[in-house]
């Protein structure tokens, strides 16, 4: 009977080894489909940028813009028409002079017995009314 009992148990134990191996296999088998899919995606990313770059130069061609320049925008180089003799400027404007602003503070230092207007009546017996 003991010999039967160990031949069950190694017999369990064989399945138990060929369904952990099978599951392992599966596993691995996954994550290669997994990886694989990846290394696709990376490839497929590469290859846009790739592309992109490609078009970035194509549209930052200096050729490219200066026919775009010439298409879209009236300018020129300047003609020697274009400028005029010093003589016949417009004479300069009148240099107008600000007058200086009073500063407050600085009437203030200067004279300590200023008293500026502010529009507020003295409380009676506080100061004298000037």
């Amino acid at each position: 009977m003991s010999m039967r009992l160990l031949n069950v148990c190694v017999l369990i134990l064989l399945v138990v080894a060929a369904i952990m191996v099978y599951e392992i296999k599966f596993e691995s088998t996954l994550r290669a489909e997994r990886v694989a899919k990846m290394r696709a995606d990376v490839r497929r990313e590469r290859d846009a940028i790739a592309a992109l770059r490609a078009e970035w130069s194509a549209l930052e061609n200096p050729a490219r813009v200066q026919g775009l320049v010439r298409r879209h925008m009236p300018l020129g180089p300047a003609q020697p028409t274009q400028f005029d003799s010093l003589d016949r400027l417009p004479a300069r404007p009148p240099t107008v002079v600000k007058p200086p602003r009073e500063d407050a503070i600085a009437t203030m230092i200067e004279n300590p017995d200023f008293t500026p207007p502010t529009g507020s009546v003295f409380a009676p017996g506080r100061f004298d009314a000037r």
